[in-house]
């Protein structure tokens, strides 16, 4: 159809079909290879020096027969404790008398002691394995 432009001359008017093409994607899975893990554990002995640290008490009691005006603390001398032990006797008053000290020594002592242990540890083998042939018909 023929239509004026500006200048009152016609012009034909054409139609140009415009095409548009789109893109679809696809994504499959295809496996092209395979794997297999092995584990293994395996156990060795081994000897390990280590530091063993043991403690024994020490007790000693130790007669004191001393006259005192209020119980005794327990008290520490270097690596000793003393205890105290009192009695209360019947006189015109009543006194404590030191009786005895239960003394009781820390003594400390290390030593390497050497011990055969188990040890494991895993390894891990990778072996490969062909894939199946993809078909790409399916």
């Amino acid at each position: 159809m023929a239509e004026p432009d500006r200048t009152g001359r016609l012009v034909e008017e054409k139609v140009v079909p415009v095409i548009e093409e789109t893109a679809v994607v696809y994504k499959e899975r295809v496996v092209t290879d395979r794997v297999r893990l092995h584990k293994r554990v395996r156990t060795t002995q081994d000897m390990l020096d280590i530091p063993v640290q043991t403690e024994t008490l020490e007790v000693e009691r130790v007669a004191v027969g001393r006259w005192i005006e209020a119980p005794a603390a327990i008290r520490q001398e270097g690596d000793t404790t003393v205890y105290p032990v009192v009695e209360e006797v019947l006189v015109v008053e009543k006194r404590l008398r030191l009786v005895e000290e239960v003394r009781v020594t820390r003594r400390r002592e290390t030593r390497q002691v050497r011990e055969a242990v188990s040890l494991r540890h895993e390894e891990l083998f990778v072996e490969r394995v062909a894939a199946p042939e993809h078909d790409p018909a399916s």
